[in-house]
């Protein structure tokens, strides 16, 4: 049986992916980056009780020098990280300030080419990825089209042609809170945060996404962490 590769930052849309999707594909190796975010630490520690938790072979990857180019709060402690409210989500013109504020340079570009030599090189035959409908509003790089672009570029760049899976593509970020508990996904292991500090904050995008998914669920984050 084919083996695949899982992009596992330790977050809501990893997590679930790897929950929904990792018996279909028979994804045996996950994949979590270190590249100075804030949250490197907490999201390490969630992906490795995952990777635990399924049983699975768990590498980090560290990427120092997309620290030192990346500009944005995400990384660069020095600015604030954009601040929403929950009614402001849905907002074009906010959300898109707020993306800019986070972005850090071709990331996911980059992993999923890091991911594709793990490909080459083990002969997995897919990557597994948490791209979703509501952030791909926002983040180009979480949508179908960007995937359909990496899968054509691995047919040049690589031998083995992994083809590049994203389960959640179509959904939102309720609708995979939907699909967790309906498979009963391990949420209490998830870090949905931007930031470093020892609990969610429950104030950056992230969590007041994840818990605004959660609330239409019936669920807080104190129902689940």
């Amino acid at each position: 049986m084919n083996k695949s590769v899982i992009l596992l930052s330790g977050g809501l849309d990893s997590l679930v992916s790897l929950a929904h999707a990792g018996e279909k594909y028979n994804i045996s190796l996950a994949l979590t980056f270190d590249y100075g975010q804030r949250a490197a630490k907490k999201e390490i520690e969630s992906s490795k009780k995952i990777t635990e938790y399924f049983n699975i072979e768990h590498k980090i990857i560290e990427i120092p020098w997309l620290k030192e180019i990346t500009q944005t709060s995400l990384v660069n402690t020095e600015q604030a990280l954009p601040a929403l409210k929950s009614d402001e989500l849905d907002n074009p013109v906010l959300t898109e300030n707020s993306a800019k504020n986070v972005w850090v340079p071709n990331r996911n570009g980059l992993f999923l080419n890091i991911a594709a030599s793990y490909c080459d090189s083990y002969n997995y035959s897919h990557i597994i990825f948490g791209a979703n409908k509501e952030e791909g509003t926002t983040f180009p790089d979480n949508t179908q089209e960007f995937i359909d672009k990496i899968n054509e570029s691995f047919e040049y760049s690589t031998l083995v042609k992994p083809k590049v899976i994203a389960p959640l593509i179509n959904l939102n970020k309720i609708e995979i809170i939907k699909i967790a508990l309906g498979i009963k996904a391990p949420l209490y292991l998830l870090r949905s945060c931007y930031t470093d500090e020892k609990e969610h904050c429950g104030k950056c995008e992230s969590c007041l996404r994840l818990n605004r998914a959660l609330e239409a669920n019936g669920l807080n984050l104190s129902n689940i962490l």
